[in-house]
């Protein structure tokens, strides 16, 4: 992964994909009291369920339209003539709390295509049916039982075709927060073909609670030639669920024992945690101990195989900077460093709020 950043430039480059900042993205951010953290002190935030989802559902919204409507603007300059719709991503991916919410995202995007064509055609096709919901309004919808069943139905084949594969991570780890959407972009990666990969536009929708939110897509690179970055990249997920899959079962009160202990002691200095070091992944770091400045020291355990360079550091003590960190994967490809051809480009741009 290669970061560029400058008050001119702002690219990130994968290798299989490339974003730049003259492109489309909507994004929405508002004041609100959905999610939040006012005790320092506890690590669990106070949490006002309602309006968090709520908060998610206007955010998707109003990032949705902003979306639509760029890239109408952009397809009018090029002297296309036609709706955006759901259809015109390969797959969507969201910010998954819980997956039950990503499936609802997915039925609310399509109400959002309905309500925006007065022209739908609702006797047959995926809006049939749904004829009764022609003048509602979105903001009144968020907690409409009637809207929320309908559009999940009308919307299921779109979400089993263009999302549903993204929930494997979701759905075995929970809610990650900040990296959940990227968990979603991971499964995808690991469970399909770099030929059906290929040339896809999607959608990805990342939120933070108090709230801001961005809807923007990547474009897939064309090459899915053996040894090109995208077949490297789905190579090296390809045993993301067996990894899962390996994980250690634990009986729930042990389960719950781990995190009493975690919860007394997750903001105590001078400390050294308990724990199995061989209980984790290979490669995995790990706090070491928690000095009487609360300064962190980390290890990680070795990865079978690891070379002298790859060997690279045992053990991290704050304030010391080391050249070299070696990789979690050795067995996997790496991926080469990109050039400024390489990946198909996606532009950014400010949505208006």
């Amino acid at each position: 992964v290669c970061v560029q950043t400058d008050s001119k430039v702002n690219q990130l480059t994968f290798g299989f994909v490339k974003l730049s900042p003259s492109g489309l993205r909507g994004t929405h951010m508002q004041h609100a009291y959905d999610f939040y953290k006012p005790d320092m002190v506890s690590e669990y935030p106070v949490v006002d369920g309602k309006l968090s989802i709520q908060c998610y559902l206007s955010a998707l919204d109003r990032c949705y339209s902003v979306y639509r409507n760029k890239i109408h603007a952009q397809w009018q300059k090029e002297g296309t003539d036609r709706r955006f719709t759901l259809n015109d991503f390969g797959f969507m991916i969201f910010h998954s709390p819980y997956c039950k919410l990503v499936q609802k995202s997915v039925a609310r995007l399509l109400l959002n295509d309905f309500l925006s064509d007065q022209n739908a055609e609702t006797a047959n096709g995926v809006f049939s049916g749904l004829e009764a919901f022609r003048d509602v309004k979105l903001e009144d919808t968020y907690f409409d039982r009637d809207v929320e069943k309908a559009f999940m139905k009308a919307s299921a084949e779109l979400f089993s075709q263009k999302t549903k594969a993204s929930l494997l991570v979701s759905n075995q780890n929970g809610n990650m927060y900040t990296p959940s959407v990227y968990g979603c972009l991971a499964s995808l990666l690991a469970q399909y073909s770099p030929e059906r990969l290929a040339g896809q536009r999607i959608s990805v929708f990342s939120y933070g609670s108090g709230f801001a939110a961005t809807l923007y897509s990547i474009r897939v690179t064309q090459d899915a030639t053996p040894g090109s970055a995208l077949d490297k990249i789905t190579a090296s997920l390809s045993d993301l669920k067996a990894r899962l899959d390996s994980r250690k079962c634990i009986a729930p009160d042990v389960f719950a024992e781990n995190m009493k202990i975690r919860q007394e002691t997750h903001h105590l200095a001078n400390y050294i945690p308990q724990c199995s070091v061989e209980d984790l992944f290979e490669g995995t770091w790990y706090l070491v101990r928690v000095d009487e400045k609360h300064r962190r020291t980390y290890a990680r355990r070795p990865v079978m195989g690891d070379g002298p360079l790859e060997a690279g550091v045992e053990v991290v003590h704050p304030g010391i900077v080391h050249e070299h960190i070696p990789s979690p994967a050795k067995k996997v490809p790496r991926i080469p460093a990109t050039t400024e051809s390489e990946g198909v480009t996606v532009a950014i741009s400010n949505g208006e709020h």
